[in-house]
């Protein structure tokens, strides 16, 4: 078991960076599951009335596995803590799949205790294990690398094979309690005994998402994937340039800008579980504490710079899934959150659109909750969206697509697994499952664009014979402070903050506005919007040639404005962008959303020169941007029924 109480220093469990069972109990989603099923969960399948099997449990299994090299390049080895969950019915004659799974950043094993109860309840053995560098599992973090995370993963899929036994502390068989003892599992369908090969699938957000990618590189033998809220590209993800983008990953002459509220909260974690773990393995803290030398350097680098380097694209590309992608060949359902400013919807539709070009089978969701929004009351799934605490699985939209992909891929049950791609709507209402606030498509994207352009006094106009010629001008404060604020996603939900701290703001004169006039009727916004733009800055372009520090920063976002003049930034989303050549136009893409304009707002588009969450520019920027009707600054936006 784990040495840490729940009252311990903050961990990301309500946020999803940690745990996919945790949060899945979080806010109202738990008392929502209980909730009947509508009909409208008849889009992945209408449940029949369940009849649930017992479980046997093994608890405190110790592996001690090969995990690559060490920071020395040394080959190592490392303890990884696990809990089994079997079906009571399973044995040699009647064998049933596996589900293989591990914790969200800051978390362990016993987050996944309700899923692995959950499933094994329902035909299938999982193992939940503690991830390497926390709790009760050793060596450092590593940041989901194939290389080493990946590597001891695969030893536990041998081991789901039948491959070896591991000690246990106590069990649970057939109700009865039982002491120290050791398992081998001898019950899996295999798909070759003789390489201990089972038929498997795994499951997990966040951290426990971006392992599954890893883990299916180095090992053949994995059959399918669930990867919940997790990055693509983690150079993007926590130093986001949103231009010149193949995918999410950005072009090496214009790095992207840091996220220093998440990159802080992410390594005061992963230190506080060095700390909590140096019995388990001291090793963990010396140098880099609890993190592989790289990621220190990498950190030092965006505190010092506020930009990666050519060395931090090394740690970051071999720990990404948009860089080893070709190896990953399974089918994979990809589930992002909606309400994400960490691993936000670009990096599942970057990392979806590069599985369907090569081929692979690829199912993607947009669900409602990701790491951010955490308010306490708010930190989980929306009613009836998803639960996997237990009994109610087939209850909630997600959850029984989950179930039915696993049965589809493992077990080969003729059962539907829903739409290629579909996206929660908060302005559906509904009751029980979450089935009918969840939009459908063939594809990614759906619907259609719809463009406005850049106009004198502050407008966005439908059409180019409306732009009326003129200019915006601000400017950034320089000394690197900030003149505007969105969010501190990683704080909300953990410590109480001011009253109206959370609210967005830009001070006059730091930013540009262009706002549309009111709508005669709902704009449903899917996707990324996009800006296709020239921003002049004649300093600038004086100093851009001198690499990062000298180019220009902007901060691209969009607000609804209702009528009495409040405004919302969804989710407070904000795409930044480091400007490689100020003397060409630029092409942004802004955070991609679900959300609904209702009509009498008015879309406002918003460039600002800083945003408090991020590393922002030294010197003094000044820009402007010219609305002319013959080379027109063009705002699309994607729209959906």
């Amino acid at each position: 078991m784990s040495r840490r109480s729940p009252s311990r220093a903050p961990r990301l469990t309500a946020l999803a960076l940690a745990p996919l069972a945790a949060v899945a109990v979080g806010g109202t989603a738990t008392a929502a599951a209980a909730a009947p099923a509508t009909a409208g969960t008849a889009a992945a399948g209408t449940p029949a009335a369940v009849t649930l099997g017992a479980v046997d449990t093994y608890t405190g299994l110790k592996f001690t596995v090969p995990a690559g090299r060490d920071d020395l390049g040394q080959p190592q080895s490392c303890t990884i803590d696990a809990d089994l969950y079997k079906p009571h019915s399973a044995s040699r004659s009647a064998r049933v799949p596996a589900i293989l799974t591990t914790n969200g950043f800051g978390g362990s094993k016993a987050d996944q205790a309700g899923l692995g109860r959950a499933f094994a309840a329902r035909g299938y053995t999982v193992l939940s294990y503690t991830g390497l560098g926390f709790p009760d599992s050793g060596c450092k973090i590593s940041l989901d690398d194939p290389g080493v995370d990946g590597i001891a993963a695969s030893s536990l899929v041998t081991f789901l094979g039948g491959g070896g036994s591991a000690p246990y502390t106590s069990a649970q068989l057939g109700g009865t309690t039982t002491g120290a003892g050791t398992v081998t599992v001898d019950w899996t369908v295999l798909d070759d005994a003789a390489k201990h090969d089972p038929r498997l699938g795994m499951l997990g957000g966040s951290y426990g998402g971006q392992i599954q990618f890893a883990t299916a590189a180095m090992d053949s033998r994995v059959d399918t994937l669930v990867p919940l809220i997790t990055w693509n590209d983690l150079r993007y993800s926590l130093a986001p340039n949103n231009t010149s983008l193949r995918g999410v990953t950005y072009a090496n002459s214009a790095p992207g800008t840091e996220k220093i509220g998440w990159t802080g909260l992410f390594f005061g974690i992963g230190i506080l579980d060095g700390l909590q773990g140096a019995a388990i393995d001291p090793k963990r803290n010396v140098g880099c504490p609890n993190f592989v030398l790289e990621a220190c350097k990498a950190k030092a680098t965006l505190d010092t710079l506020g930009y990666p380097t050519a060395d931090t694209y090394r740690l970051t590309d071999r720990v990404s899934v948009s860089h080893y992608i070709d190896r990953v060949k399974v089918p994979t359902f990809l589930i992002q959150g909606e309400n994400d400013t960490l691993f936000n919807l670009q990096e599942a539709v970057a990392t979806y659109r590069s599985m369907k070009a090569r081929g692979v089978p690829v199912t993607m969701a947009w669900q409602s909750w990701g790491h951010s929004g955490g308010t306490g009351t708010n930190t989980g799934a929306a009613p009836g969206e998803l639960d996997l605490t237990g009994q109610h699985i087939e209850d909630t939209y997600l959850g029984l697509r989950i179930k039915n992909w696993f049965d589809h891929q493992l077990k080969g049950s003729a059962v539907s697994t829903g739409p290629e791609f579909a996206y929660f709507r908060d302005w559906v209402p509904y009751t029980g499952s979450a089935a009918p606030a969840y939009a459908s498509a063939s594809s990614y994207p759906a619907g259609t664009r719809r463009s406005w352009y850049l106009s004198a006094a502050d407008e966005l106009v439908g059409s180019t014979k409306d732009i009326q010629p003129g200019s915006t001008s601000w400017s950034n404060p320089g000394l690197g402070a900030p003149a505007s604020y969105s969010e501190v996603s990683g704080l909300e939900g953990q410590v109480a903050l001011p009253s109206g701290v959370t609210t967005p703001f830009d001070t006059p004169g730091t930013f540009g506005a262009w706002s549309t006039a009111p709508l005669t009727s709902p704009v449903n916004v899917v996707g990324s919007p996009t800006l296709d733009v020239k921003l002049e800055a004649p300093t600038v372009a004086l100093t851009q040639a001198a690499g990062p520090a000298g180019q220009l920063q902007v901060f691209a976002k969009l607000y609804d404005v209702a009528p009495d003049g409040s405004k919302t930034l969804v989710h407070k989303l904000i795409s930044p962008v480091r400007v490689a050549d100020v003397t060409q136009p630029v092409h942004i893409e802004l955070p991609a959303i679900v959300h609904r304009v209702a009509a009498g707002h008015r879309l406002q588009l918003v460039l600002a020169s800083t945003d408090a969450a991020y590393k922002n520019a030294y010197a003094v920027q000044p820009v402007t941007v010219h609305a002319s009707p013959t080379a027109p600054a063009t705002f699309s936006v994607p729209t959906a029924p």
